[in-house]
């Protein structure tokens, strides 16, 4: 994952998150030269993965391979969590 680029008022803002315990402070920023790497100690794998579901969640994007999702379930009318190709996999693996 490519580091943000930021300025002193958002590593403020980072350091803020931090104290207030708010995971939206996790990630890799660049700052003058130097990467600032902000992660849990000892986080689980399972931590980790449920982060980036819930990311790619939010964006739209496909839970597996990060790809825009733009098609919806026409019951719920939500996007799929899954890109096409990856619900013809799943699909055919339920056979």
């Amino acid at each position: 994952m490519e580091p943000k680029k930021v300025t002193i008022k958002n590593l403020e803002k980072v350091l803020e998150d931090l104290k207030q315990g708010s995971d939206d402070a996790i990630g890799n920023y660049l700052f003058k030269g130097y990467r600032i790497q902000v992660s849990k100690y000892k986080s689980s794998g399972t931590e980790r993965y449920m982060r980036l579901y819930n990311k790619r969640r939010e964006n739209g994007l496909c839970v597996r391979c990060g790809i825009k999702v733009t098609e919806k379930n026409p019951r719920t009318g939500k996007l799929y969590r899954l890109c096409a190709e990856h619900r013809e996999i799943t699909d055919r693996k339920k056979r």
